[in-house]
């Protein structure tokens, strides 16, 4: 979710600033802690080889890493609207008049937080998969979500519409409930999409690939 965000709300050029954004913005900060539990229910199992012992329990390979994908989601995505939430509250108390709190923003952000957050927690299932490594999957992580849209999203034209249709830069456009590059549907799709080619790439190593 790292990159500038030029689609914020109006009001925060006025001096007031929406306690949903500063939460969002927040959880950038948080984000790669959460996804450490997909990456770890992953390579964990390499590490420790035992990883040998569940696809011999586990003959459809596909199952196993689906499985993860789905205990990640069901961590992740109660995690991000819980987060997200506290984060406004505490937001809102800490800007004082200087903030804007408004209840249908806070739930709809809450709910974008935990589906981003679902929907990384999927990507990252499937990248740990191809790369194995705990190091190396946090790594990728760290520069496909937070250094490579930062990059991006300083250039104009091509280099900023590739960063708009980054998973992380979707996300912060799901969760801020911006009308443009494109609405929060489509920003959902974008992270979902994604998520699926994460999870497609994972399964697809996994077959071909001892473990």
């Amino acid at each position: 979710m790292a990159g500038d965000n030029t689609n914020a709300d109006p009001a925060d050029d006025q001096g007031v600033v929406s306690a949903v954004h500063t939460a969002a913005g927040a959880l950038d900060a948080v984000q790669f802690v959460l996804l450490a539990v997909a990456v770890l229910a992953v390579t964990g199992e390499y590490a420790t080889g035992t990883i040998r012992a569940t696809l011999q329990w586990t003959p459809a390979r596909h199952r196993v890493l689906i499985a993860k994908a789905l205990v990640a989601v069901a961590v992740l995505a109660p995690a991000g609207i819980v987060l997200q939430a506290g984060g406004t509250a505490v937001a809102a108390v800490m800007l004082g008049r200087w903030g804007r709190l408004d209840a249908g923003e806070a739930v709809a952000g809450a709910l974008a937080a935990g589906a981003y957050l679902a929907s990384a927690g999927v990507l990252m299932t499937g990248v740990a998969a191809v790369l194995r490594s705990t190091a190396a999957t946090l790594t990728s992580a760290f520069v496909g979500l937070a250094v490579l849209p930062m990059l991006l999203s300083a250039g104009h034209g091509p280099m900023r519409r590739v960063a708009d249709a980054l998973p992380s830069t979707a996300g912060r456009h799901l969760m801020h409930g911006d009308a443009h590059p494109y609405p929060p549907a489509v920003a959902l799709l974008i992270v979902a999409a994604w998520a699926a080619a994460g999870l497609a790439a994972g399964i697809t190593v996994l077959h071909r690939r001892d473990a």
